[in-house]
């Protein structure tokens, strides 16, 4: 990730850049808001902003605003600085985080925008997750686009920050848009860049995030929730790998490789005219498939255990060991929300843990998202919870038995009725 240090470098915020670049984060620094705005209109994009609460935090975040930037912003200051750090939460700053910085709070900031390099986040323990990665490996090389698929939560920016770090691109920028999380009427500035005077609140050029990748990586999430009109300036931005800024007419050569994600089923998409049928087939040259998370049940217990240990470390208290009760209750939930529910549920337990190990009323999931036996039969049903049963004992049977409250004859008896 990028991250922009605004402020006086003094000791103790050259400690927090020093942290932050031992964690994977590309870090630079401007002294002041202008010369901060000036960096980023420039190219000099960031996923993310430091900056010192003594400074104007108000009038940063407004004109960020003002300029259609969406950053996110951190402000920091010394410990005893009370008043300060209100005003800038109060301002608008995302957090406050106090001077001489600590690492672990440095590693969950970097963790809360989700833009940490390095694999420690990928879990592939199932067959389908082995082969999976396999394949993002085997054509990481490869410039050819691709489209990554998948519910929502399935992990598909971790395979498209995967492909990229082993690709020839590794050593230049990854950079992402978020198609759903821009305002359509910006999101073609936030693509292409623009001219000054191109729109109100256009006071200067400002580079977009195709000239930001430049000899890069463009990651295109959620790209199913671009406006029509302006896919076919993608399609064209992608096969001719030139663009022109938002009110002017230089064409600006580009070399990218673009990998985007839907979690919507794009031919479906296509069909209905919400999505151009050459846009898609430009896009789709490489397309990997994310199963749910439901599918994927030898990943569930290693990632719950993943998570425990990444928020233990992030929150400053110890790893706690999970309890059979309460692996049987994650092992035999839906998982909707897929590995973001999961993660989200493991980092719940963990703080709501009073005892020496999580226990399974500290697992807070709906039961509403395991609805999905309506319109199936009672056997099917059974045979899905008795083998989900024998998979997480190891198929000991007798284990097994116990957790069901049958015999194990009985239990027997089901697995032949079930011709197995």
């Amino acid at each position: 990730m990028r991250l922009l240090i605004i402020g006086k470098l003094g000791s103790q915020l050259v400690s927090a850049c020093q942290i932050a670049t031992q964690k994977g984060a590309r870090v630079y620094h401007c002294v002041d808001i202008d010369s901060a705005l000036h960096a980023l209109r420039s190219g000099r994009g960031a996923d993310l902003i430091m900056a010192e609460a003594t400074l104007d935090i108000k009038q940063l975040i407004h004109q960020l605003a003002g300029e259609h930037i969406f950053l996110p912003v951190i402000a920091c200051g010394v410990s005893l600085e009370e008043e300060i750090a209100v005003a800038a939460i109060k301002a608008g700053a995302k957090e406050y985080i106090s001077l001489p910085p600590d690492e672990e709070i440095i590693a969950a900031m970097l963790s809360s925008i989700g833009m940490q390099d390095g694999d420690e986040g990928v879990i592939i323990a199932s067959e389908n997750m082995q082969s999976l990665f396999k394949m993002a490996e085997r054509i990481a090389n490869s410039e050819a686009s691709v489209l990554i698929t998948g519910e929502s939560g399935t992990g598909k920016e971790v395979v498209a920050k995967f492909i990229h770090r082993h690709s020839k691109r590794a050593s230049m920028p990854l950079i992402s848009l978020n198609c759903a999380a821009i305002p359509e009427n910006l999101l073609e500035s936030e693509l292409f860049g623009h001219e000054k005077g191109a729109f109100t609140g256009a006071i200067a050029r400002r580079i977009g995030k195709f000239e930001e990748s430049n000899n890069g990586t463009l990651f295109l999430d959620e790209i199913s929730e671009m406006d029509i009109r302006l896919q076919a300036k993608l399609l064209r931005a992608i096969q001719e790998k030139v663009i022109c800024r938002v009110g002017g007419n230089q064409q600006i050569k580009l070399n990218i490789r673009v990998i985007a994600t839907s979690n919507k089923d794009l031919e479906a998409e296509v069909k209905k005219g919400n999505f151009r049928e050459d846009l898609f087939y430009r896009l789709n040259v490489i397309n990997i498939s994310i199963p749910p998370l439901r599918q994927r049940e030898d990943d569930i217990s290693n990632l719950a255990h993943f998570f425990i240990k990444k928020y233990a470390a992030i929150n400053g208290i110890a790893v706690k060991e999970i309890s059979d009760e309460a692996m049987y209750k994650i092992m035999q939930h839906n998982w909707p929300g897929n590995v973001r529910e999961l993660e989200n549920a493991m980092h719940r337990a963990l703080l709501l843990s009073s005892a020496d190990k999580i226990q399974a009323d500290d697992i807070m999931i709906s039961a509403s998202s395991n609805d999905n036996f309506v319109a199936r039969t009672i056997d099917s049903v059974e045979q899905e919870v008795i083998n989900k049963t024998l998979r997480y004992c190891n198929d000991n049977y007798s284990a097994a038995a116990k957790i069901l409250g049958i015999s194990i004859k009985n239990l027997r008896a089901k697995l032949q009725r079930y011709g197995q």
